[in-house]
């Protein structure tokens, strides 16, 4: 494969799931020897989460993105760009210079994907909502992401979860993982661990957002409830919890689940789309969307059987969520979809000379 100029949009301030995926896509490219560039706003967060050999384009102001982004891509010569997350999806469609991919990290929709020319679908059931779409698409599963120890990574708190809030070495620890937005269900989280948690369990809530005050209010006065704030630290926070919540109320395909597969804790989520691709039954228990009993409950009994079983930790197969395997396939897809449209002008050519000829 020739080394190709690749441009990835992303228009988010904070990293949370599709920002993650996006830098690891770009760090993982860039390593293979491609050159990569990232568009984002001018103040962003992704861009120190970048391998130094990823060149970040700071947009200063939300105005025209999908002009600008046109004109920096091909002063860039971009064989490639990638838009992640609706917002820059649409913006990458004016770069009609360059072959247009889309990540479909929320879901399809018309106004911000139909112009692509091709589509990365994070689950199979996202392939049946493609109707109006003619460009190209694959099912390529998202991985856990890589924690680097880079400049965001060495800014994180470490030691011990249980040492920096108090919590005792044989007290149960309940962790998720997400954005404080309504989206994620903490609220509906927080409900269920305080009418069904034993009494002596902790639940630590990783993330930053609007719905913060919301859930501290919630919280109330009850110590067991932690929320650390956004911690790059990830993967050393769940090494110390005995089980996993994916409270949210809906989820394409949540990297979270999988860095808690990584970590081999149980775990207990709604039945959103990704979680129902993503999980067996038989390993994980899967619940109603803000149905906050039915959660409480497989908490309390994901609980009891973490300690009848003396947290042996539960081993998933994590085989169709390697990093190489879906970094191969996405550049596979780039070079499909760059023939297509080879071939596509091609054969305008051929039609011209034979119209010339008529």
């Amino acid at each position: 494969m020739r080394a190709l100029s690749i441009v990835h949009v992303v228009f988010s301030s904070r990293i949370a799931g599709g920002e993650h995926h996006c830098i690891d896509l770009a760090n993982a490219q860039a390593a293979l020897g491609h050159t990569v560039h990232v568009i984002g706003p001018a103040g962003s967060a992704v861009r120190h989460a970048l391998d130094p050999r990823v060149s970040f384009h700071g947009l200063h102001l939300p105005l025209l993105r999908g002009a600008r982004v046109k004109r920096l891509a091909a002063r860039l010569g971009a064989d490639i760009v990638h838009g992640h997350l609706g917002p820059a999806c649409k913006a990458t469609a004016a770069a009609t210079s360059s072959a247009r991919v889309g990540t479909l990290h929320v879901g399809y929709k018309t106004h911000h994907h139909a112009r692509l020319d091709a589509l990365v679908c994070v689950n199979s059931a996202q392939v049946d909502r493609l109707k109006d779409f003619g460009g190209l698409h694959r099912v390529i599963y998202n991985w856990a992401p890589e924690r680097s120890s880079g400049t965001c990574a060495s800014k994180a708190p470490s030691g011990s979860l249980r040492m920096e809030f108090g919590i005792p070495a044989t007290a149960p620890v309940i962790g998720c993982v997400g954005r404080l937005h309504a989206a994620k269900g903490m609220h509906t989280l927080i409900q269920a661990f305080q009418r069904h948690a034993p009494a002596d369990a902790h639940l630590v809530l990783i993330g930053e957002g609007p719905q913060r005050a919301e859930l501290e209010a919630l919280r109330g006065e009850d110590k067991r409830i932690h929320l650390l704030g956004f911690r790059w630290n990830v993967d050393e926070l769940l090494g110390e919890m005995d089980l996993y919540v994916s409270s949210s109320r809906e989820e394409q395909f949540p990297l979270a689940i999988l860095e808690a597969m990584r970590a081999r804790l149980p775990i207990v989520a709604t039945a959103t789309l990704g979680a129902r691709e993503m999980l067996d039954p038989a390993q994980s228990a899967i619940v109603p969307v803000d149905d906050a009993p039915a959660m409480g409950q497989a908490i309390a009994a994901a609980l009891e059987e973490r300690h009848r079983n003396a947290r042996q930790p539960v081993v998933y197969d994590m085989d169709r969520y390697d990093r190489s395997t879906a970094v191969r396939a996405t550049l596979a897809l780039y070079q499909d979809v760059i023939a297509r449209q080879g071939a596509t002008v091609q054969g305008l050519a051929g039609l011209s000379v034979e119209d010339a000829r008529g």
